[in-house]
């Protein structure tokens, strides 16, 4: 008589080629996607429901585990228009779900094909919820996630990588991924569903970018206002961005923790403020920028990413909804009385803005550009401008 064959749990017998590993021993089990091979970094969480490719594109992502908390991840696969930066510096991503085909007219190639050929390791079938959650609790942890299709993991030695990592605590990644060398942005405007990506031939105002890990579309939104961008390294002194004769100055976003940066970026900041030229600053230029007026910064536990975060404008009453990715914030108590604090996380009360109360100079946590998320901070981007057309008429007189 023949044994009957003995049943088999479809979970139990599915086979873990992807691992994550956290600092406190934690393992997560699932399925690898993506670059197979092992990357270490912090494990953050994302909330954004649209926008993966500029999210994993965009350099500030650098030295991170993005987990994504929105469950359906590759519907729209991955184009030519959506790249935030050139180099992608993303350590590694988290999904829930198996990545769904594209489904979209702008599609040109699969969202795995497309983390491989960037080499980026992901990993997906974890409970993302239960590893956001942990991550709310316990702050952001140091993680190492690990794609082997032989399914063989030395846990012990993933553990100890991790825990040996430095953490984002105390280290300078600007200077890993901005540009080497000075150029001038090639002009193209936001892109538009009728015509695409349209040049810019207006050269209104001349804005010297620093670029800490600047995303395309910021470039983009400058071009939009018939600016010409000169982009410089993060370590090009005063001297050389003034002889460039700009009417604007725009510290970048970038990853990292900007008090490392600052020990290069702080006196540059401070010989352009002396100038008097109109300074705007985003996200980590927000930060160094408060660093050069005479602050400090700190880390975050959790840190602010997603494209919903509510954001209250003390200087007109109103609420904005916003675009984040920062992991560090401004220390309230250490502003100098010159500095005016113009927006606030409705979610936790942390510095979102700042402006010099006697000079042009003003930056913001968040992310107008909006690349994904709303559009409800473009404003500040006119503001820029109107602070340049202001100076320029009062060199005039």
């Amino acid at each position: 008589m023949k044994k009957k064959p003995k049943k088999t749990n479809s979970k139990n017998s599915q086979i873990h080629t992807g691992i994550l590993v956290l600092e406190n021993k934690k393992v997560f089990k699932g399925i690898g996607i993506g670059y197979q091979g092992i990357a270490t970094g912090e494990v953050c969480f994302n909330t954004s429901l649209t926008g993966y490719q500029e999210i994993i594109s965009d350099p500030s992502y650098a030295g991170q585990i993005i987990n994504f908390t929105f469950p359906h991840i590759g519907n729209v696969g991955t184009n030519k228009e959506d790249y935030e930066s050139d180099h992608v510096w993303t350590k590694g991503v988290i999904f829930n779900s198996e990545i769904t085909d594209p489904s979209n007219y702008r599609s040109f190639q699969h969202l795995d094909a497309w983390l491989k050929k960037n080499k980026i390791v992901g990993i997906t079938g974890l409970d993302t919820r239960s590893l956001t959650n942990f991550i709310r609790d316990k702050g952001a942890p140091k993680g190492t996630i690990s794609y082997s299709k032989n399914a063989k993991f030395n846990i012990s030695k993933l553990t100890n990588t991790t825990v040996k990592w430095s953490g984002l605590k105390n280290l300078d990644l600007a200077k890993d991924v901005s540009t080497k060398k000075s150029y001038i942005w090639k002009g193209f405007k936001t892109w538009k569903k009728e015509s695409g990506f349209i040049k810019n031939n207006k050269n209104q105002y001349h804005v010297v970018t620093i670029d800490y890990g600047i995303k395309k579309n910021i470039l983009r939104y400058f071009s939009d206002f018939n600016c010409k961008v000169t982009v410089v390294s993060c370590k090009t002194s005063s001297k050389e961005i003034l002889s460039l004769k700009p009417n604007g100055i725009f510290l970048s976003n970038g990853p990292g923790d900007p008090a490392a940066t600052g020990k290069y970026a702080i006196d540059i900041i401070k010989d352009l403020i002396k100038k008097n030229l109109p300074i705007f600053g985003i996200c980590l230029g927000h930060q160094i920028l408060a660093l050069a007026l005479g602050a400090k910064t700190k880390k975050m536990k959790l840190g602010h990413r997603g494209a919903n975060h509510p954001v209250k404008n003390l200087i007109h009453d109103n609420v904005e909804i916003t675009s984040q990715n920062h992991g560090f914030e401004i220390v309230k108590e250490s502003l100098p009385k010159n500095i005016q604090i113009t927006h606030k996380s409705l979610f936790d009360n942390c510095i979102e803005g700042i402006r010099l109360k006697n000079k042009p100079v003003f930056s913001v946590q968040y992310h107008p550009e909006s690349n994904p998320g709303p559009q409800d901070s473009v404003y500040l981007f006119k503001e820029f401008i109107n602070n340049m057309k202001k100076n320029a008429k009062t060199k005039r007189s």
